[in-house]
């Protein structure tokens, strides 16, 4: 059996992806710790059960021989310096380590936060141009300050929109908030009895507080107040911040979009301290939710490595999801209107 190596480097030129590792290669490098688990075999002997990854994925690894020594040199959200040897179990490639330690030297943290794939300078051109459609003088002001802080923005262009789930990467919450904001100006024509700019504003301002709630380095987590507040109490603190410097907005305006933040989740299972009470709170928990999952969905899609047409069972929507074409779906059309069919006889 020959066994081929693969260097390791600090370079993202280099650097070994997840997603190329193929099984009987010796493997170094640098990785980013995301789950550490201590267990015990069958006869009693400590492992180390760890779950490595970089931008690209993650990849199950193992520690046989000197589990003891080794856990406590690292932790959760760690880069460490690995060499091991990979192999197929259950049809996934998994590493079994012959030499780990914490990494001695700086490493790229772009090995291992994804990115959005759209510009980002285009992206945030284009949501300050929807915004400058309010004709609103108060929503306009508002947004336009949110808009010139430059703290608020640097961390708005970079923050994920989650940790994990939809938009999880550096650019997401731009790019959602964007989606949000487009669906936003097509719902609103459609429904007269909508205020278009009310509803475009809220949907500027809702996830805002992500960009407390979410820390970056070096793999996407909560903050500390994002685990004791959470994005939507935060954000309706950000948009208080900015309501003092504008003396003159009116106090049911402001009482409105405070709502719209708080209410966007929907349901109180799904975190929402209040439920939408009028109709651009309710469109705006529509569209945020279409958008979460649409893109949600797509990414766990792209993301599974299941052979065939269905995704593994995915815990969240507790079912499998259709990746690929329908077996037998081509036989099948071949039959539509067959007089045998008994479907048929049903219409």
């Amino acid at each position: 059996m020959t066994i081929k190596t693969e260097t390791k480097n600090n370079d993202p030129e280099a650097h070994i992806w997840v997603k190329d590792l193929q099984e009987n290669k010796q493997i170094t490098g640098y990785y980013l710790v995301k789950v550490k688990r201590q267990a015990v075999t069958k006869k009693g002997d400590p492992y180390l059960s760890l779950t490595l990854g970089d931008r690209t994925g993650e990849v199950e690894a193992r520690v046989w021989d000197r589990a003891t020594e080794w856990a406590p040199l690292f932790n959760e959200g760690e880069i460490v310096e690995i060499k091991g040897l990979t192999s197929s179990y259950r049809n996934q490639v998994q590493l079994t380590l012959s030499d780990l330690k914490p990494a001695q030297v700086k490493v790229d943290t772009g090995l291992f936060l994804e990115s959005t794939k759209s510009n980002v300078n285009e992206m945030i051109g284009n949501l300050k141009e929807l915004l400058n459609t309010i004709r609103n003088p108060h929503l306009k002001t508002l947004t336009q300050h949110f808009l010139a802080d430059k703290q608020f923005l640097t961390l708005f262009m970079r923050a994920p929109a989650a940790k994990n789930f939809h938009h999880s990467y550096l650019g997401g919450l731009l790019e959602h908030t964007l989606a949000v904001c487009r669906l936003a100006l097509t719902v609103g024509p459609h429904y007269p009895e909508l205020d278009p700019e009310l509803l475009l504003a809220g949907a500027f301002l809702h996830d805002i507080g992500k960009v407390q709630e979410l820390k970056c380095e070096p793999q996407i987590d909560y903050s500390d107040q994002g685990r004791l507040l959470g994005h939507l109490v935060l954000g309706v603190g950000m948009l208080e911040e900015k309501l003092a410097m504008l003396k003159d907005f009116p106090k049911d305006l402001a009482l409105r979009l405070k709502h719209m933040i708080l209410s966007h989740h929907g349901q109180f299972e799904f975190g929402s301290p209040k439920r939408p009470k009028f109709l651009e709170a309710f469109a705006l928990n529509l569209i945020d939710d279409l958008d979460a999952k649409i893109k949600g969905i797509s990414y766990v899609i792209e993301k599974d490595k299941q052979e065939g047409s269905w995704t593994e069972f995915n815990k969240l929507f507790e079912r499998f999801l259709l990746k690929g074409k329908i077996n037998g779906s081509e036989d099948q059309a071949g039959q539509v209107g067959d007089p045998e069919d008994p479907q048929k006889k049903l219409f």
